[in-house]
Protein backbone atom coordinates (compact mmCIF):
# COMPACT_ATOMS: atom_id res chain seq x y z
CA UNK A 1 0.00 0.00 0.00
CA UNK A 2 2.74 2.42 0.79
CA UNK A 3 4.89 1.69 -2.21
CA UNK A 4 1.79 2.70 -4.41
CA UNK A 5 1.16 5.96 -2.37
CA UNK A 6 4.90 6.71 -3.46
CA UNK A 7 4.16 5.52 -6.99
CA UNK A 8 1.50 8.25 -7.02
CA UNK A 9 3.45 10.54 -5.29
CA UNK A 10 6.14 10.47 -7.75
CA UNK A 11 3.78 10.73 -10.53
CA UNK A 12 2.33 14.16 -9.90
CA UNK A 13 3.26 16.79 -10.95
CA UNK A 14 4.99 19.74 -8.80
CA UNK A 15 2.16 22.25 -9.00
CA UNK A 16 -0.33 19.64 -7.74
CA UNK A 17 2.20 18.19 -4.89
CA UNK A 18 2.29 21.90 -3.71
CA UNK A 19 -1.84 22.08 -4.20
CA UNK A 20 -2.09 18.50 -1.89
CA UNK A 21 0.17 20.14 0.87
CA UNK A 22 -1.52 23.32 1.41
CA UNK A 23 -4.85 21.21 1.34
CA UNK A 24 -3.22 19.25 4.35
CA UNK A 25 -1.84 22.02 6.26
CA UNK A 26 -5.02 23.56 6.32
CA UNK A 27 -6.86 20.25 7.30
CA UNK A 28 -4.43 20.24 10.25
CA UNK A 29 -4.75 23.91 11.34
CA UNK A 30 -8.13 23.36 11.45
CA UNK A 31 -7.97 20.32 13.63
CA UNK A 32 -5.37 21.99 16.02
CA UNK A 33 -7.79 24.86 16.70
CA UNK A 34 -10.71 22.76 17.33
CA UNK A 35 -9.22 20.49 19.93
CA UNK A 36 -7.58 23.55 21.75
CA UNK A 37 -11.38 25.30 21.64
CA UNK A 38 -12.73 21.95 23.25
CA UNK A 39 -9.76 22.04 25.41
CA UNK A 40 -10.86 25.21 26.86
CA UNK A 41 -14.68 25.44 26.30
CA UNK A 42 -15.98 21.96 26.30
CA UNK A 43 -13.63 19.82 28.46
CA UNK A 44 -13.96 21.69 31.89
CA UNK A 45 -17.02 21.43 34.11
CA UNK A 46 -18.47 24.58 35.22
CA UNK A 47 -18.11 24.42 39.17
CA UNK A 48 -20.92 22.96 41.14
CA UNK A 49 -22.58 26.19 42.94
CA UNK A 50 -26.60 25.64 43.75
CA UNK A 51 -28.94 28.42 42.90
CA UNK A 52 -26.31 31.11 42.76
CA UNK A 53 -27.92 34.22 42.59
CA UNK A 54 -28.06 36.58 39.86
CA UNK A 55 -24.59 38.69 39.74
CA UNK A 56 -23.07 41.94 37.96
CA UNK A 57 -19.79 43.04 37.22
CA UNK A 58 -18.21 46.48 35.86
CA UNK A 59 -15.03 46.01 34.76
CA UNK A 60 -12.06 46.93 32.32
CA UNK A 61 -11.59 43.31 31.62
CA UNK A 62 -13.82 40.33 31.66
CA UNK A 63 -13.56 38.77 34.84
CA UNK A 64 -14.88 34.68 35.03
CA UNK A 65 -17.13 33.41 37.60
CA UNK A 66 -16.40 30.01 36.65
CA UNK A 67 -13.17 28.50 37.52
CA UNK A 68 -11.21 25.97 35.39
CA UNK A 69 -10.31 23.11 37.44
CA UNK A 70 -6.47 22.28 37.52
CA UNK A 71 -5.15 18.93 36.15
CA UNK A 72 -2.82 19.52 39.01
CA UNK A 73 -5.04 19.42 41.57
CA UNK A 74 -7.65 17.15 40.79
CA UNK A 75 -6.45 14.25 42.66
CA UNK A 76 -9.50 13.11 45.55
CA UNK A 77 -8.75 14.96 48.98
CA UNK A 78 -11.20 13.92 51.94
CA UNK A 79 -13.43 16.90 53.08
CA UNK A 80 -13.66 15.38 56.95
CA UNK A 81 -10.80 18.31 57.78
CA UNK A 82 -10.26 18.59 61.70
CA UNK A 83 -12.64 21.59 62.70
CA UNK A 84 -11.50 21.62 66.30
CA UNK A 85 -9.98 25.25 67.47
CA UNK A 86 -6.63 25.53 68.51
CA UNK A 87 -5.41 27.76 70.87
CA UNK A 88 -4.13 31.13 69.61
CA UNK A 89 -0.52 32.45 69.34
CA UNK A 90 -0.41 35.73 68.15
CA UNK A 91 3.20 35.53 67.23
CA UNK A 92 1.98 32.73 64.82
CA UNK A 93 -0.61 35.20 63.45
CA UNK A 94 0.48 36.20 59.77
CA UNK A 95 -1.66 39.09 60.15
CA UNK A 96 -1.16 40.30 63.13
CA UNK A 97 2.40 42.02 61.79
CA UNK A 98 0.07 44.48 60.45
CA UNK A 99 -2.56 45.37 63.21
CA UNK A 100 -4.93 43.35 61.32
CA UNK A 101 -4.82 45.28 58.38
CA UNK A 102 -4.84 42.88 55.17
CA UNK A 103 -1.94 45.16 53.13
CA UNK A 104 1.24 46.55 54.39
CA UNK A 105 0.06 49.94 52.74
CA UNK A 106 -1.56 52.39 54.63
CA UNK A 107 -4.36 54.47 52.79
CA UNK A 108 -6.05 57.74 53.56
CA UNK A 109 -8.80 58.00 56.26
CA UNK A 110 -12.34 57.48 55.46
CA UNK A 111 -15.39 57.80 56.75
CA UNK A 112 -18.24 55.81 55.66
CA UNK A 113 -20.70 58.30 55.31
CA UNK A 114 -18.90 60.78 53.09
CA UNK A 115 -18.63 57.41 50.58
CA UNK A 116 -22.17 56.77 51.04
CA UNK A 117 -23.42 60.21 49.99
CA UNK A 118 -20.83 60.91 47.47
CA UNK A 119 -20.73 57.33 45.60
CA UNK A 120 -23.94 57.67 43.28
CA UNK A 121 -24.21 54.41 43.79
CA UNK A 122 -25.84 52.13 41.34
CA UNK A 123 -26.93 48.44 41.75
CA UNK A 124 -23.99 47.61 39.73
CA UNK A 125 -21.36 48.76 42.43
CA UNK A 126 -21.72 47.13 46.10
CA UNK A 127 -19.62 48.78 49.41
CA UNK A 128 -18.17 46.67 52.10
CA UNK A 129 -15.59 46.21 54.49
CA UNK A 130 -13.52 43.35 55.62
CA UNK A 131 -12.89 42.31 59.62
CA UNK A 132 -11.00 40.42 61.89
CA UNK A 133 -10.87 39.95 65.18
CA UNK A 134 -8.49 42.76 65.43
CA UNK A 135 -11.37 44.83 64.77
CA UNK A 136 -12.98 43.87 68.03
CA UNK A 137 -16.44 44.17 69.35
CA UNK A 138 -18.12 45.16 66.12
CA UNK A 139 -21.98 46.72 66.29
CA UNK A 140 -23.48 45.17 64.12
CA UNK A 141 -26.84 46.54 63.88
CA UNK A 142 -24.82 50.25 63.78
CA UNK A 143 -22.86 48.77 60.86
CA UNK A 144 -25.59 47.90 58.93
CA UNK A 145 -27.46 50.99 59.33
CA UNK A 146 -24.19 53.01 57.95
CA UNK A 147 -25.10 51.78 54.67
CA UNK A 148 -22.43 49.08 53.81
CA UNK A 149 -23.68 46.12 51.65
CA UNK A 150 -21.28 43.58 52.07
CA UNK A 151 -18.63 42.22 54.30
CA UNK A 152 -15.36 39.80 53.50
CA UNK A 153 -15.05 38.05 57.52
CA UNK A 154 -12.05 36.45 58.28
CA UNK A 155 -12.30 33.02 59.13
CA UNK A 156 -8.88 31.60 59.90
CA UNK A 157 -5.11 31.76 58.96
CA UNK A 158 -2.47 28.72 58.82
CA UNK A 159 0.20 30.11 61.66
CA UNK A 160 3.75 31.30 60.09
CA UNK A 161 6.15 28.69 61.67
CA UNK A 162 4.15 25.47 62.93
CA UNK A 163 1.52 25.41 60.03
CA UNK A 164 -0.93 24.89 62.09
CA UNK A 165 -5.20 26.09 60.84
CA UNK A 166 -6.83 28.42 63.69
CA UNK A 167 -10.08 29.67 63.73
CA UNK A 168 -10.22 33.63 64.06
CA UNK A 169 -11.72 33.79 67.48
CA UNK A 170 -14.91 35.95 66.15
CA UNK A 171 -15.68 34.93 62.45
CA UNK A 172 -18.92 32.83 63.44
CA UNK A 173 -20.52 35.81 65.49
CA UNK A 174 -19.17 38.36 62.86
CA UNK A 175 -20.54 36.27 60.17
CA UNK A 176 -23.40 35.40 62.39
CA UNK A 177 -24.67 38.84 63.19
CA UNK A 178 -23.73 40.63 59.68
CA UNK A 179 -26.31 38.07 58.61
CA UNK A 180 -28.78 38.75 61.19
CA UNK A 181 -28.84 42.36 60.45
CA UNK A 182 -29.00 41.87 56.04
CA UNK A 183 -24.90 42.20 55.79
CA UNK A 184 -24.45 39.97 52.90
CA UNK A 185 -21.29 38.02 53.86
CA UNK A 186 -18.00 36.69 52.01
CA UNK A 187 -14.57 35.18 53.76
CA UNK A 188 -11.69 35.18 53.41
CA UNK A 189 -8.29 32.64 54.66
CA UNK A 190 -4.72 33.84 55.46
CA UNK A 191 -2.59 31.00 53.97
CA UNK A 192 1.13 30.38 54.36
CA UNK A 193 0.50 26.58 52.56
CA UNK A 194 3.45 25.31 51.11
CA UNK A 195 2.21 22.69 48.92
CA UNK A 196 -1.47 22.25 46.58
CA UNK A 197 -1.90 19.44 49.34
CA UNK A 198 -2.02 21.92 52.17
CA UNK A 199 -3.94 24.86 49.71
CA UNK A 200 -6.64 22.02 49.12
CA UNK A 201 -6.36 21.01 53.32
CA UNK A 202 -6.97 24.71 53.75
CA UNK A 203 -9.84 25.42 51.09
CA UNK A 204 -11.62 22.33 52.67
CA UNK A 205 -11.80 23.64 56.00
CA UNK A 206 -12.87 26.92 54.94
CA UNK A 207 -15.84 25.62 53.42
CA UNK A 208 -16.36 23.08 56.18
CA UNK A 209 -16.19 26.00 58.50
CA UNK A 210 -18.84 28.40 57.25
CA UNK A 211 -21.09 26.36 55.76
CA UNK A 212 -23.86 26.63 57.79
CA UNK A 213 -23.82 30.94 57.16
CA UNK A 214 -24.92 32.58 54.40
CA UNK A 215 -22.18 33.02 52.42
CA UNK A 216 -23.27 35.61 49.70
CA UNK A 217 -20.05 37.12 48.25
CA UNK A 218 -16.93 35.58 46.99
CA UNK A 219 -14.67 32.94 49.80
CA UNK A 220 -10.52 34.44 49.56
CA UNK A 221 -7.74 33.23 48.92
CA UNK A 222 -5.08 35.90 50.84
CA UNK A 223 -1.04 35.05 50.99
CA UNK A 224 1.19 38.01 52.20
CA UNK A 225 4.11 38.44 54.13
CA UNK A 226 6.17 35.53 52.00
CA UNK A 227 9.45 37.39 51.62
CA UNK A 228 9.81 37.27 55.34
CA UNK A 229 12.94 34.76 56.27
CA UNK A 230 10.67 33.69 58.96
CA UNK A 231 7.93 32.32 57.24
CA UNK A 232 7.52 28.85 56.51
CA UNK A 233 6.71 29.41 52.65
CA UNK A 234 9.44 31.96 52.35
CA UNK A 235 11.55 29.60 49.59
CA UNK A 236 8.30 28.97 47.78
CA UNK A 237 8.78 30.22 43.38
CA UNK A 238 6.21 32.46 42.16
CA UNK A 239 5.25 29.52 40.14
CA UNK A 240 5.00 27.46 43.26
CA UNK A 241 2.69 30.40 45.44
CA UNK A 242 0.66 30.31 42.54
CA UNK A 243 -0.11 26.76 41.55
CA UNK A 244 -0.65 27.10 45.20
CA UNK A 245 -3.69 29.83 45.47
CA UNK A 246 -4.72 27.99 42.09
CA UNK A 247 -5.36 24.63 43.68
CA UNK A 248 -6.73 26.35 47.03
CA UNK A 249 -9.19 28.26 44.65
CA UNK A 250 -9.96 25.74 42.40
CA UNK A 251 -11.31 23.77 45.43
CA UNK A 252 -13.64 26.60 46.91
CA UNK A 253 -15.31 26.04 43.42
CA UNK A 254 -15.39 22.65 43.76
CA UNK A 255 -17.31 22.85 47.25
CA UNK A 256 -19.57 25.51 45.54
CA UNK A 257 -18.11 28.70 46.48
CA UNK A 258 -17.28 31.66 44.35
CA UNK A 259 -13.44 31.85 44.60
CA UNK A 260 -11.41 34.55 44.89
CA UNK A 261 -7.70 35.87 44.83
CA UNK A 262 -6.85 38.77 47.06
CA UNK A 263 -2.95 40.48 46.56
CA UNK A 264 -1.83 44.18 46.72
CA UNK A 265 -1.32 45.95 43.48
CA UNK A 266 2.65 46.03 43.43
CA UNK A 267 2.22 42.26 43.24
CA UNK A 268 0.18 41.74 40.92
CA UNK A 269 1.45 44.40 38.50
CA UNK A 270 3.33 42.83 35.43
CA UNK A 271 3.28 38.99 37.21
CA UNK A 272 5.15 41.27 39.75
CA UNK A 273 5.18 38.06 42.75
CA UNK A 274 2.17 36.16 41.41
CA UNK A 275 1.21 34.64 37.90
CA UNK A 276 -1.39 36.87 37.61
CA UNK A 277 -2.57 36.31 34.26
CA UNK A 278 -2.76 32.31 34.96
CA UNK A 279 -5.07 33.32 38.08
CA UNK A 280 -7.40 36.39 36.22
CA UNK A 281 -7.92 33.69 33.47
CA UNK A 282 -10.36 31.71 35.51
CA UNK A 283 -10.54 33.95 38.75
CA UNK A 284 -12.00 36.94 40.43
CA UNK A 285 -9.11 39.36 41.62
CA UNK A 286 -9.45 41.66 44.68
CA UNK A 287 -6.94 44.40 44.54
CA UNK A 288 -5.71 46.32 46.98
CA UNK A 289 -4.26 49.91 46.14
CA UNK A 290 -4.46 52.96 48.22
CA UNK A 291 -4.72 56.32 46.46
CA UNK A 292 -3.86 59.66 49.26
CA UNK A 293 -7.82 60.30 47.79
CA UNK A 294 -9.77 57.63 48.70
CA UNK A 295 -12.79 56.26 46.90
CA UNK A 296 -15.62 58.02 45.35
CA UNK A 297 -12.76 61.10 44.80
CA UNK A 298 -10.62 58.37 43.27
CA UNK A 299 -13.11 56.72 41.11
CA UNK A 300 -11.11 53.59 40.40
CA UNK A 301 -7.61 51.74 41.40
CA UNK A 302 -4.75 52.33 39.03
CA UNK A 303 -4.27 48.82 38.53
CA UNK A 304 -4.67 47.83 35.13
CA UNK A 305 -5.45 44.38 35.20
CA UNK A 306 -8.53 43.06 35.54
CA UNK A 307 -10.34 42.63 39.07
CA UNK A 308 -13.52 42.75 40.31
CA UNK A 309 -13.02 44.29 43.86
CA UNK A 310 -10.77 47.34 45.07
CA UNK A 311 -9.61 47.81 48.95
CA UNK A 312 -9.35 51.48 48.48
CA UNK A 313 -8.03 52.15 52.30
CA UNK A 314 -7.47 50.33 55.41
CA UNK A 315 -8.38 53.47 57.95
CA UNK A 316 -11.99 53.47 57.01
CA UNK A 317 -14.58 54.75 59.98
CA UNK A 318 -17.64 52.95 60.19
CA UNK A 319 -20.50 53.37 63.05
CA UNK A 320 -20.67 50.19 65.26
CA UNK A 321 -16.75 49.30 64.93
CA UNK A 322 -14.48 51.37 67.67
CA UNK A 323 -10.99 50.30 65.48
CA UNK A 324 -10.03 51.68 61.72
CA UNK A 325 -11.22 48.98 59.24
CA UNK A 326 -10.68 48.06 55.71
CA UNK A 327 -13.28 49.44 53.07
CA UNK A 328 -13.71 47.83 49.75
CA UNK A 329 -15.42 48.59 46.39
CA UNK A 330 -16.89 45.44 44.59
CA UNK A 331 -17.62 45.83 40.77
CA UNK A 332 -21.11 42.86 41.32
CA UNK A 333 -23.79 42.48 43.70
CA UNK A 334 -26.47 39.95 44.07
CA UNK A 335 -29.68 39.75 44.21
CA UNK A 336 -30.77 37.74 47.14
CA UNK A 337 -28.81 36.01 50.03
CA UNK A 338 -27.52 33.08 49.74
CA UNK A 339 -29.28 30.22 51.81
CA UNK A 340 -26.47 27.74 54.10
CA UNK A 341 -24.95 24.70 52.36
CA UNK A 342 -25.41 22.86 55.93
CA UNK A 343 -29.07 23.00 56.56
CA UNK A 344 -28.33 22.28 60.31
CA UNK A 345 -28.85 25.35 62.77
CA UNK A 346 -25.25 26.79 63.76
CA UNK A 347 -24.53 27.74 67.69
CA UNK A 348 -25.17 30.97 68.61
CA UNK A 349 -21.78 32.23 68.60
CA UNK A 350 -20.54 34.46 71.74
CA UNK A 351 -18.36 37.64 70.72
CA UNK A 352 -14.75 36.94 71.67
CA UNK A 353 -14.09 40.12 74.20
CA UNK A 354 -10.82 38.85 74.63
CA UNK A 355 -9.86 39.22 70.89
CA UNK A 356 -7.38 42.39 70.83
CA UNK A 357 -5.60 41.51 74.40
CA UNK A 358 -3.47 38.76 75.06
CA UNK A 359 -4.24 36.89 78.48
CA UNK A 360 -1.80 35.24 80.61
CA UNK A 361 -3.42 32.38 82.74
CA UNK A 362 -3.59 32.67 86.56
CA UNK A 363 -5.24 30.92 89.34
CA UNK A 364 -5.06 33.17 92.49
CA UNK A 365 -7.31 35.00 94.87
CA UNK A 366 -7.54 39.20 94.76
CA UNK A 367 -9.67 41.32 96.48
CA UNK A 368 -10.24 45.30 95.41
CA UNK A 369 -7.45 47.65 97.24
CA UNK A 370 -10.19 49.74 97.69
CA UNK A 371 -12.64 49.59 95.36
CA UNK A 372 -13.09 48.80 91.33
CA UNK A 373 -15.54 48.44 88.91
CA UNK A 374 -15.96 44.71 87.52
CA UNK A 375 -17.65 45.23 83.90
CA UNK A 376 -18.96 42.97 81.30
CA UNK A 377 -15.56 43.41 78.67
CA UNK A 378 -12.34 44.64 79.24
CA UNK A 379 -12.93 48.27 78.56
CA UNK A 380 -13.85 51.51 79.72
CA UNK A 381 -15.73 52.87 76.55
CA UNK A 382 -18.94 53.77 75.81
CA UNK A 383 -19.24 49.28 74.56
CA UNK A 384 -18.84 48.34 78.40
CA UNK A 385 -21.04 47.80 81.22
CA UNK A 386 -20.59 48.20 84.93
CA UNK A 387 -21.62 44.85 86.16
CA UNK A 388 -20.78 45.20 89.91
CA UNK A 389 -17.96 47.18 92.21
CA UNK A 390 -15.95 45.01 94.20
CA UNK A 391 -14.47 46.53 97.80
CA UNK A 392 -11.76 45.93 99.47
CA UNK A 393 -12.50 42.06 101.35
CA UNK A 394 -14.61 40.86 98.30
CA UNK A 395 -12.71 37.85 96.96
CA UNK A 396 -12.48 37.13 93.39
CA UNK A 397 -10.72 34.57 91.36
CA UNK A 398 -8.19 36.32 89.34
CA UNK A 399 -7.71 33.63 85.97
CA UNK A 400 -6.05 36.11 83.88
CA UNK A 401 -3.88 39.30 83.66
CA UNK A 402 -3.25 41.10 79.98
CA UNK A 403 -0.22 43.34 79.32
CA UNK A 404 -2.71 46.22 78.68
CA UNK A 405 -3.59 46.30 82.07
CA UNK A 406 -6.23 44.38 82.71
CA UNK A 407 -7.23 41.27 84.92
CA UNK A 408 -9.89 38.83 84.03
CA UNK A 409 -11.40 37.53 87.53
CA UNK A 410 -14.60 34.97 88.60
CA UNK A 411 -17.07 36.44 91.00
CA UNK A 412 -20.40 34.85 92.31
CA UNK A 413 -20.21 32.67 89.28
CA UNK A 414 -19.61 35.41 86.81
CA UNK A 415 -16.36 36.24 84.53
CA UNK A 416 -15.67 39.86 84.56
CA UNK A 417 -12.91 42.26 84.11
CA UNK A 418 -10.85 44.89 86.10
CA UNK A 419 -8.40 47.13 85.91
CA UNK A 420 -5.39 45.22 87.63
CA UNK A 421 -4.00 48.63 89.41
CA UNK A 422 -6.90 48.60 91.74
CA UNK A 423 -6.52 44.77 92.53
CA UNK A 424 -4.21 43.12 95.23
CA UNK A 425 -3.72 40.07 95.88
CA UNK A 426 -2.91 40.66 99.75
CA UNK A 427 -6.37 39.64 101.40
CA UNK A 428 -5.72 41.63 104.77
CA UNK A 429 -7.09 44.82 105.22
CA UNK A 430 -4.50 47.60 104.54
CA UNK A 431 -4.77 51.24 104.79
CA UNK A 432 -6.10 52.76 101.86
CA UNK A 433 -3.36 54.28 99.80
CA UNK A 434 -3.63 57.77 98.32
CA UNK A 435 -3.63 58.08 94.82
CA UNK A 436 -0.55 60.06 94.40
CA UNK A 437 1.38 57.68 96.66
CA UNK A 438 0.27 54.85 93.84
CA UNK A 439 1.03 57.02 91.23
CA UNK A 440 4.60 57.54 92.44
CA UNK A 441 4.82 53.59 92.79
CA UNK A 442 3.83 53.03 89.07
CA UNK A 443 6.39 55.40 88.47
CA UNK A 444 9.36 53.96 90.23
CA UNK A 445 8.79 50.76 87.85
CA UNK A 446 9.14 52.14 84.92
CA UNK A 447 12.51 50.66 83.32
CA UNK A 448 14.58 52.79 81.41
CA UNK A 449 14.95 52.62 77.43
CA UNK A 450 15.68 54.50 74.79
CA UNK A 451 14.04 53.75 71.45
CA UNK A 452 10.95 55.09 69.14
CA UNK A 453 7.74 53.60 68.49
CA UNK A 454 4.62 54.24 66.37
CA UNK A 455 1.07 53.34 67.03
CA UNK A 456 -0.20 50.17 65.17
CA UNK A 457 -3.37 52.24 64.69
CA UNK A 458 -3.97 55.27 67.00
CA UNK A 459 -3.03 55.75 70.52
CA UNK A 460 -4.10 58.06 73.84
CA UNK A 461 -1.37 60.03 75.00
CA UNK A 462 -1.94 60.75 78.92
CA UNK A 463 -0.64 62.48 81.80
CA UNK A 464 -0.74 59.64 83.80
CA UNK A 465 -0.25 55.80 83.39
CA UNK A 466 -3.93 55.16 84.63
CA UNK A 467 -7.14 55.06 82.42
CA UNK A 468 -9.10 55.45 85.67
CA UNK A 469 -7.53 58.00 87.25
CA UNK A 470 -9.06 61.61 87.83
CA UNK A 471 -6.36 63.48 86.98
CA UNK A 472 -5.57 61.02 83.67
CA UNK A 473 -6.46 62.99 81.07
CA UNK A 474 -5.77 62.63 77.38
CA UNK A 475 -2.95 64.99 76.31
CA UNK A 476 -3.52 64.05 72.58
CA UNK A 477 -4.41 61.13 70.01
CA UNK A 478 -1.52 60.06 67.84
CA UNK A 479 -1.73 57.51 64.78
CA UNK A 480 0.29 54.95 63.16
CA UNK A 481 3.29 56.76 61.02
CA UNK A 482 3.74 59.44 63.31
CA UNK A 483 7.50 58.88 65.67
CA UNK A 484 7.02 58.52 69.49
CA UNK A 485 10.23 58.59 71.69
CA UNK A 486 9.91 55.94 74.74
CA UNK A 487 11.78 56.63 77.71
CA UNK A 488 10.42 53.81 79.78
CA UNK A 489 8.36 50.68 79.94
CA UNK A 490 6.34 49.38 83.01
CA UNK A 491 5.90 45.68 82.40
CA UNK A 492 3.53 44.94 84.66
CA UNK A 493 1.06 47.04 83.86
CA UNK A 494 1.58 47.60 80.41
CA UNK A 495 2.37 50.96 80.20
CA UNK A 496 5.05 53.53 77.99
CA UNK A 497 6.63 56.51 79.33
CA UNK A 498 6.91 58.57 76.23
CA UNK A 499 8.86 62.25 75.59
CA UNK A 500 6.27 64.34 73.69
CA UNK A 501 6.72 67.99 72.89
CA UNK A 502 8.84 68.27 75.69
CA UNK A 503 6.02 66.23 77.98
CA UNK A 504 6.41 63.01 79.73
CA UNK A 505 3.11 61.10 79.04
CA UNK A 506 2.10 57.93 78.93
CA UNK A 507 0.30 55.30 76.69
CA UNK A 508 -0.47 51.61 76.41
CA UNK A 509 2.29 49.47 75.49
CA UNK A 510 0.34 46.76 73.57
CA UNK A 511 -0.72 49.46 71.14
CA UNK A 512 2.86 50.68 70.17
CA UNK A 513 5.32 48.85 67.49
CA UNK A 514 9.11 49.48 67.53
CA UNK A 515 10.65 51.09 64.68
CA UNK A 516 14.13 50.72 64.04
CA UNK A 517 15.38 54.40 63.67
CA UNK A 518 14.36 57.45 64.04
CA UNK A 519 12.24 59.08 61.21
CA UNK A 520 12.71 62.29 59.45
CA UNK A 521 10.75 64.17 57.14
Amino acid sequence: MIEKLKEFWDSLEPEKKTVILYIILGFLMVLIIFVIAFGLFGGKDKPVNTDKQSETMINTESVGTESIVQNETETEVSTEIETEEVVENPEEDPQNDNGGNMSDESGATVDISDVIEGSGETDQITLGIDVAKYQGTIEWDKVANSGVDFVMVRVGYRTLKTGEIIADSNAKYNMQEASKYGIKVGAYFFSTAISKEEAIEEANWVADYISKYQITYPVVYNCEGFDDAENRNYNLTKTERTDIAIAYLSQIAQRGYTPMFYASKAELQGDAEWETSRIQSSYKIWVAQYPSTPYPETTSSSYSGSHAMWQYTNKGTVPGISKSVDMNVAYFGYTEIEDPQDTEEPEDAEVDVEALMNFREVNEQVTAKEKTNLRDIPSQGSDSTVMYTLSNGEIATRTGISDTGWSRVVFNGQTYYAVSSYLTTDLSTPEPEDSETEEDTIQTKFVDVDEYVTPKDAVNLRTLPSVTHADSQVVIKISNGEQLHRTGINYELGWSRIEYNGQILYCVSSYLMAIETEVTE
